[in-house]
C-alpha cells in the first residue's frame, strides 16, 4: 500500500470518527471528544433558591426547606485570599459569587474568570444548611435563613483565613466555618449544630450546588466539553449527569453512599463538595427550575440531645481542575479531568508530560520534546517505511510500464506486482504503520491538551499564548500544510493523474481540520512531520548513496 492509499485510509478513518461522534451528540449520547454543549440554555435562568427535596433522604427522613423570602435584606460579604474573590451571601452563608484571580477570562484576559456567579445573566452557587425530618414542623437554619458574620478578618494576611457565621432558628444553633488556605482552592468547612430546644432533635445537613445549564463563557461547538454533575462512589464510581439527562428523568447514578463526593463540571473547572468518610448521605439530582439544576448530598446528623453539640467537617473545592491537588483531597477527585475512553493512554501520557515540564518550565517545549522521544521509539518501524518509500519511487518507471504491457488485466497486472515487491524487497503496507500509530497518539495528546487545565493560557513562543486554543493567526496550520506539501514530494508520484491532484489536495483539507483544533496539538504535528520530512531525506539519500555505489562497483 503505498503513501496515496494511506491517506484515503486516514481520511476514511477521521470522516468515519467525525460522522459517527456527531450522531452521538445529534440523538444525546456523549461526545467522542467530550460532552456535547447543552442546547437548552437561556439567557436569564429561573431566579430563586433551590430546595432539598424529600427524594435526597430516605422517606420520613427530612422535609423540604421553605423557599419563601426572607424577612430581612441579604448582605454581601466579600473575601479576599491570594487565589480567590468570593462573595457570600449572610442569607444562607451561601457562596454566591468567585472570581479566581490566577485564572483570566476568556473574554477579557486582563479580568480574572468568574467561575461562581448569581446575576440577571447567571446563575452558580454553593449552598448548605439543615433540614427536619418529615413531618416535623420546624424550619432549621438553611439557605434562606439570615446567618451573621462572627469573625472580623475578610482579607487573608496569613496562611490561613477562617470565615465564621452563626444563625439559630426553632432551637437549632449553626456555627459554620469556612477555611481558606494560602495558594490553594481547597476550603474546609466545619458545622457545628448545637440543640437549644428542651427536647431532642434530629436534623440533617445538606450540602448543594446550584447552576444554570449555559455553556462557559468561551465554549466551542467545533471540540465540545462536558458542562454538567458528577458524582462518585467505590460502589459505582465515577458517573456523570448530563443537564439534558436530568430533564429526561432517566440520570442514572447511586443514590446513598458513605464515601465519594458530588460535583458540577465544567471545562477545565469544577465546584465539589467532598463529605467526611465513613458517614452515609443521600445524593440527589433534579430541576429547579427553567434552566437551574442542583445537585445535593444530604447526611443525617443523628439524635441530637438538649444542649448538645454535633460538628461534621466536609471540603469545599471551587477551581480548576488541578489533577494533584484534587487527588490530596480525596484519590478519586481528580477524575473529575475525564479523558473518556483514552482515559489509559492519557493518563500515563499527562504524567509524563508533567515530568518533562518540571524539565523544561514550558508546555510548548514539552510538545516539542515529547514528540522527539515518540519519533525515537518509532524509529525503527517508520524507518522502515520511509525504506519501502524510497524502493516504490525507485520502481515506479518499472510499475507503470507493468500497466502499460498488461493493460485492463487486473490479474495479470498484480501478480506481476507481487512479483517485483517480492524481488525488490518492498512491503506495500510499509507506509501504513507508522501512519496508524500515530492516530491514537494524536487522539490521545488531543484529550489531554483539551482536558488539562495546565494547558490552558499555557504560551510557547511569540503568538502561541495558550496552548490549548486554536492558532490566533493560522500559522501553525499553514506550516502544517507546507510540511504535508514536501511530504508528499518526497513521495512516489502516482500515476494517475486523477489520484495525483486528490494528493495534493490533502495538504489543504488536513490544514483546514487544523485549523480550530488548539495550537498544541498543531504544534504536535508540525514537529511530527518535520522529523518525518527529515528521517525521510536521510534515509532516501543513504539509499540512493549505496545504489550509486553498487552501480559503480559493477562496472
Amino acid at each position: 500500500m503505498d503513501i496515496r492509499r494511506t491517506i484515503l485510509w486516514m481520511i476514511f478513518v477521521f470522516s468515519v470518527f467525525a460522522i459517527w461522534n456527531n450522531w452521538q451528540t445529534y440523538n444525546g449520547q456523549p461526545s467522542l471528544f467530550g460532552q456535547a454543549p447543552q442546547s437548552e440554555t437561556t439567557s436569564n435562568p429561573a431566579s430563586g433558591t433551590p430546595g432539598v427535596p424529600n427524594a435526597a433522604t430516605p422517606a420520613g427522613t427530612a422535609s423540604t426547606p421553605s423557599t419563601a423570602a426572607p424577612a430581612v435584606a441579604s448582605e454581601k460579604i466579600t473575601i479576599t485570599t491570594d487565589v480567590f474573590k468570593l462573595n457570600f451571601d449572610s442569607i444562607g452563608a451561601q457562596i454566591v459569587y468567585a472570581e479566581l484571580l490566577k485564572y483570566p477570562s476568556t473574554e477579557n484576559r486582563d479580568q480574572p474568570i468568574v467561575l461562581l456567579d448569581n446575576s440577571p445573566t447567571a446563575e452558580y452557587i454553593v449552598q448548605s444548611g439543615l433540614v427536619a425530618p418529615q413531618g416535623i414542623n420546624k424550619r432549621y437554619p438553611d439557605q434562606n435563613t439570615p446567618f451573621r458574620m462572627v469573625s472580623t478578618e475578610t482579607t487573608m494576611t496569613g496562611d490561613t483565613l477562617p470565615v465564621v457565621f452563626e444563625s439559630e432558628s426553632d432551637g437549632i444553633k449553626v456555627t459554620r466555618t469556612y477555611t481558606f488556605h494560602r495558594n490553594s482552592y481547597r476550603i474546609d468547612v466545619k458545622d457545628e449544630v448545637t440543640n437549644t430546644a428542651a427536647e431532642s432533635q434530629s436534623p440533617s445537613l445538606y450540602l448543594q450546588i446550584a447552576r444554570d445549564s449555559q455553556d462557559p463563557a468561551g465554549s466551542s461547538s467545533f471540540y465540545p466539553t462536558f458542562t454538567g454533575m458528577a458524582v462518585y462512589s467505590d460502589e459505582e464510581r465515577f458517573q456523570k449527569v448530563s443537564f439534558s439527562e436530568i430533564d429526561k428523568k432517566n440520570a442514572d447514578y447511586i443514590k446513598s453512599a458513605d464515601d465519594g463526593w458530588i460535583s458540577v463540571i465544567q471545562h477545565f473547572f469544577v465546584t465539589a463538595w467532598v463529605p467526611e468518610e465513613g458517614k452515609e448521605r443521600y445524593i440527589d439530582m433534579r430541576k429547579v427550575s427553567n434552566s437551574l439544576y442542583a445537585i445535593s448530598a444530604v447526611e443525617p446528623l443523628g439524635n441530637i440531645a438538649p444542649n448538645s453539640t454535633v460538628a461534621t467537617q466536609s471540603t469545599l473545592w471551587i477551581g480548576p481542575q488541578d489533577q494533584k491537588a484534587l487527588a490530596a483531597i480525596s484519590p478519586s477527585l481528580d477524575l473529575v479531568v475525564d479523558y473518556g475512553w483514552l482515559t489509559i493512554l492519557a493518563k500515563p501520557m499527562f504524567t509524563f508530560m508533567t515530568w518533562l515540564h518540571s524539565l523544561v518550565g514550558n508546555w510548548g517545549w514539552t510538545i516539542v520534546l515529547l514528540t522527539v522521544i515518540i519519533k525515537l521509539i518509532l524509529y525503527p518501524l517508520s524507518a522502515s517505511s520511509y525504506r519501502s518509500m524510497a524502493k516504490m519511487k525507485n520502481v515506479a518507471p518499472r510499475m507503470q510500464a507493468l500497466k502499460e504491457k498488461y493493460g485492463d488485466d487486473r490479474q495479470k497486472l498484480n501478480t506481476a506486482m507481487m512479483e517485483m515487491y517480492r524481488t525488490e524487497k518492498i512491503n506495500p503496507l510499509g507506509g501504513c504503520f507508522p501512519i496508524l500509530i500515530q492516530i491514537p497518539v494524536f487522539l490521545t495528546l488531543y484529550r489531554v491538551l483539551l482536558s488539562s487545565v495546565e494547558m490552558r493560557d499555557a504560551g510557547w513562543i511569540g503568538w502561541i499564548t495558550d496552548l490549548s486554543a486554536r492558532d490566533p493567526y493560522f500559522i501553525l496550520p499553514a506550516i502544517m500544510m507546507a510540511t504535508m506539501f514536501l511530504q508528499i514530494k518526497l513521495n512516489p508520484t502516482p500515476p494517475d493523474p486523477m489520484q495525483a491532484r486528490i494528493m495534493m489536495l490533502m495538504p489543504l483539507v488536513f490544514g483546514a481540520m487544523m485549523f480550530m483544533f488548539p495550537a498544541g496539538l498543531v504544534l504536535y504535528w508540525v514537529v511530527n512531520n518535520i522529523l518525518s520530512i527529515a528521517q525521510q531525506w536521510y534515509i532516501t539519500r543513504n539509499m540512493n548513496k549505496a545504489a550509486n555505489e553498487a552501480i559503480l562497483t559493477h562496472k
